[in-house]
């Protein structure tokens, strides 16, 4: 039996879907259960920045998680499809009208994703302080806070209806597949299976 982990929300039901198309069977959870097993699979249903954990220590063989946060994470991991699926993008953001002064030796920046927002901004030869923060970051500039917030849009609607605008992309993410690397060699001939299934399916969709 295969273990997959899924992030709570769209992710696992667009994921299930996929794999009740596959299968020809119905993958759903039952009413706040967090496990579901089902034709030699068993799904667990986990907070999204937790996915590439369960994955790495062998909790669970593969995993299916944004591309941001496993390069938040960066944990040693097989990543094995592009699903295609939560597509999104991580940006910096600013209050409208300003740009990053880059001739700035420090720059101050709300956000969740401190690993992404450190690197990006060292290759700019900048320095950074990280103000972390949970939610609501989008207040961060406006109140004074931070010169700036790095978080993930999909349309960019609420960073406009709160005043900010997006003056950096840092990365495109979308859901990927990945696997536990000691899982992918014992179990490698299963994984790639289904791995193959999952691709061609979505080239049919």
């Amino acid at each position: 039996m295969l273990t997959i982990a899924l992030p709570k929300g769209r992710i696992a039901d667009e994921t299930l879907a996929l794999f009740s198309k596959i299968f020809n069977s119905d993958f759903k959870f039952d009413d706040r259960k967090l496990i579901l097993e089902k034709d030699g699979f068993r799904f667990l249903l986990v907070r999204n920045q937790d996915v590439p954990t369960y994955v790495y220590h062998g909790s669970c063989d593969l995993g299916v998680v944004g591309f941001d946060v496993l390069e938040e994470k960066g944990l040693d991991l097989a990543h094995l499809l592009d699903l295609g699926l939560g597509k999104c993008k991580v940006v910096v953001g600013m209050r409208s009208g300003e740009k990053i002064d880059y001739t700035k030796h420090k720059i101050s920046i709300a956000t969740k994703m401190e690993n992404i927002t450190k690197n990006f901004f060292a290759k700019k030869a900048m320095a950074v302080e990280v103000i972390k923060l949970y939610g609501s970051i989008e207040l961060a500039p406006l109140v004074g806070l931070a010169d700036a917030i790095v978080d993930i849009v999909e349309t960019g609607a609420t960073m406009k209806q709160n005043g900010l605008a997006e003056v950096e992309t840092i990365m495109l993410s979308s859901a990927r597949l990945i696997s536990n690397k000691n899982s992918f060699v014992t179990r490698k001939k299963d994984i790639l299976k289904l791995t193959q299934l999952i691709e061609d399916e979505i080239k049919r969709a």
